[in-house]
């Protein structure tokens, strides 16, 4: 039993779990699967009323476990790797094989609920119990074509109905199974036949949107095994409580992705870390890259460090270093698969390590529970962990490990990856010009004139519909009312007549940003509501915000709009937008501490656009009214 399970006990036991709910994710972070689910049946009695006003800030989350079999042990670990990533969980557990008929009606239960997770289980008896004995491969393919067929109308019935996430998952064959059939052609029918029912299974997830399909195989190749064949005999679990319990860690980080908790930057140190030998000792040509198969093991990290980073995870080296050697090594050295212009920051100092943490997330204007820290050294991981507890710290040492240990857990995985994040690097590159440029003008104003912002504000495209979706989920400083919305959404509300979702994208002397914000606006009985307002935090304070606020309101009074309505909801991380409104000339409610602050403009006085740069309104900006 660990030092945090016991501590969890205790503070059950004393009846102060809701006081302290914000500690949980902390104390949950280092536990086992097995010892989560423990955790998770302690946190399943807190008082969830209590919690949420202790800690308003904290986002409750409701999910429903559909299936075939017995689940109560994926409910229990699915409660607990929810509460580790921050959230207030209410999991149910449906009526045992109670999925098609939860899934098939729009008026039952389950869709009357709207939960915000739905994970529905499948396990091979749902088609061996529909297989007679003795069966062929073809009476196991007709039942897999029903099946699927079957479970696709389902799907298609929540993405009408459903407003949450629906998760299946693909279906492993269990061995004994397969061998009960003698013949080895059979064999390999009976697994082409499944391995095509699977392959079905993923393609109703391949798109972005409501409904994730997740592969278990991947879990099964990790050593964790299918069944365990006296629960399954007993008490109809058809799925070991290691696979259930490794399921609800990947369910915990798929819903920590959906809700804008994807780590953004990955944080490296350099010796004995990324390459082999000590940099200040070895020199340069003594670092060890390739060529041995511990220089290869390094080699194969860095390759995946770089597989990450094309697809938008911000690299960093962190290291106690001299910074010209560790930039000389990067820029030298013939066998590294990483270079300086992978990393968007190089931290070389002999300083503590969390400085250097803290400077890096200041520098990219992000919190440091966006980083990912990977170190050889033990004492340097708990240094960090003690210090900074919100960076997530992975400790390697086996080099042949690193990759296993990085991507134990799936910290940055994102509903969908953009054309933005494929960019990304260069993007903050760009940003360090803009930075230097304002260090070398003699003012704010200066460096804005300077700038030539040029920004377009108009109805969202097609092709930036992941984009948006991913800014709703992802940002949080400039974020006024924090509504998390997948794609699917997005592209619902853009396609409604009283709706309109207006995308942001803005460039500079620079380079392109992008997209990089949204309005989300709706028509009320004559008055324009803003539902949401967002910005990326890489074009704060360049007055983007004004100039969009200016066209916006002008276009409402020019539509015939009475006023227009606008809502900011306080988060931990949004108080620097506190203000926005009433700073361009809304008139606000009275203070509600932490709850919903409303305004409303009358569109009288206008604020005016900024001078310094040009905002290009394409196409209709206003809903109908």
């Amino acid at each position: 039993m660990t030092a945090a399970l016991d501590e969890l006990r205790s503070l059950h036991h004393a009846d102060r779990l809701a006081e302290h709910y914000d500690r949980v994710p902390a104390l949950l972070s280092g536990l086992s699967d097995e010892d989560s689910s423990v955790a998770a049946r302690l946190l399943a009695r807190v008082d969830r009323a209590r919690v949420r006003e202790l800690h308003p800030a904290i986002r409750p989350v409701r999910a429903v476990v559909l299936g075939h079999g017995t689940l109560v042990t994926l409910g229990a670990a699915l409660g607990g790797q929810l509460a580790r990533h921050g959230f207030l969980p209410h999991v149910r557990v449906a009526e045992f094989d109670s999925y098609v008929v939860d899934l098939a009606d729009p008026g039952g239960d389950l869709y009357r609920d709207e939960p915000d997770l739905v994970v529905c289980v499948l396990d091979h008896t749902v088609i061996f119990d529909e297989v007679p004995v003795p069966f062929t491969v073809e009476h196991v393919t007709r039942v897999l074509t029903e099946k699927v067929a079957t479970l696709r109308g389902l799907v298609e019935r929540f993405r009408r109905n459903g407003r949450g996430t629906l998760v299946l998952n693909t279906i492993p064959l269990p061995r004994e199974w397969a061998v009960r059939l003698l013949d080895h052609p059979a064999r390999a029918r009976l697994g082409a036949a499944w391995r095509a029912a699977n392959a079905e299974l993923l393609t109703l997830g391949e798109r972005p949107g409501q409904v994730v399909v997740s592969d278990l195989d991947l879990l099964l190749t990790e050593g964790v095994p299918l069944v365990e064949p006296r629960f399954a005999a007993y008490v109809h679990a058809n799925l070991s409580d290691a696979v259930l319990e490794r399921y609800a860690r990947e369910l915990g980080h798929l819903w920590r992705a959906r809700n804008g908790k994807a780590k953004k930057v990955l944080a490296l140190d350099l010796d004995e870390t990324l390459w082999g030998g000590v940099l200040g000792d070895d020199g340069v040509e003594g670092i060890e890259v390739g060529h041995t198969p511990r220089g290869e093991a390094f080699a194969r990290f860095q390759e995946t460090a770089k597989q990450l980073e094309a697809q938008g995870v911000l690299l960093a080296a962190v290291s106690k270093n001299d910074d010209e050697t560790v930039r000389a090594a990067l820029r030298e050295h013939p066998d590294l698969r990483l270079r300086a212009d992978d990393f968007t920051r190089i931290a070389a100092s002999w300083g503590p390590k969390a400085d250097s943490l803290r400077a890096l997330a200041s520098a990219l204007n992000l919190g440091l529970d966006s980083v990912v820290f990977v170190d050889d050294s033990i004492q340097e991981c708990a240094a960090v962990a003690s210090e900074l507890p919100a960076v997530t710290v992975i400790h390697v040492g086996d080099p042949a490990l690193h990759t296993t240990a990085l991507l134990a857990d799936d910290w940055f995985a994102t509903p969908e990856v953009t054309g933005e994040d494929r960019t990304r690097t260069r993007l903050y590159r760009e940003e360090a010009a803009r930075t230097d440029f304002l260090a070398a003008a003699g003012s704010v104003e200066q460096f804005l004139a300077g700038l030539d912002v040029t920004v377009r504000l108009g109805p969202v495209r097609d092709e930036e519909v992941p984009r948006i979706a991913q800014l709703t989920l992802r940002t949080n400083q400039f974020n006024l009312t924090t509504q998390r919305l997948d794609a699917s959404e997005v592209a619902r509300r853009a396609a409604d007549a009283a709706h309109r979702v207006l995308a942001i994208s803005s460039a500079d002397r620079f380079g392109g940003n992008g997209t990089v914000g949204a309005l989300f606006l709706r028509a009320v009985a004559g008055e324009l509501v803003v539902d949401n307002f967002l910005l990326s935090c890489r074009v704060f304070a360049r007055g983007i915000e004004q100039a969009c606020l200016s066209v916006v309101l002008r276009a409402a009074r020019d539509a015939g709009f009475a006023a227009v309505r606008a809502t900011y909801l306080p988060t931990a991380k949004n108080g620097k937008v506190r203000e926005l409104y009433q700073r361009y000339g809304f008139a606000t409610d009275e203070e509600t501490g932490t709850g919903p602050r409303h305004s409303r403009h009358d569109l009288a006085e206008i604020v005016a656009m900024p001078d310094h740069l040009e905002l290009v309104a394409d196409g209709d900006l206003m809903p109908n009214r």
